[in-house]
């Protein structure tokens, strides 16, 4: 499973920052892995360089074996409350979409 991890102009993102998103989100979509192919992370700051409630981003698309593309996002505070709250979600439509499959992964 590849992870792409992609950010706005506005965010500043090292390659240690993505580097820790990639392991988080592999460690979490562990049980999936031979359904994805590749998962692409985009944050994104909504607010450009204001600051405001909620106005930080992440979109996740998961590109599934024979399947079409999950897209899912999240808003927050902080980026890595963004990423929790997306691949959160995330989980949960990848469990609904693969079903009874699913159950089978659970560790």
């Amino acid at each position: 499973m590849q992870v792409l991890v992609n950010s706005g102009k506005h965010v500043a993102s090292s390659m240690a920052l993505k580097d820790d998103i990639r392991s988080r989100v592999r460690d979490k979509l562990q049980r999936y892995e031979d359904h994805l192919t590749r998962i692409e992370i985009h944050l994104s700051d909504e607010n450009a360089l204001k600051n405001g409630p909620q106005d930080k981003r992440c979109k996740v698309e998961a590109r599934m074996k024979g399947r079409d593309p999950l897209t899912v996002s999240y808003d927050a505070c902080e980026l890595h409350q963004a990423l929790d709250g997306a691949m959160n979600k995330l989980t949960s439509v990848l469990d609904r979409n693969l079903g009874k499959d699913a159950k089978r992964w659970t560790h």
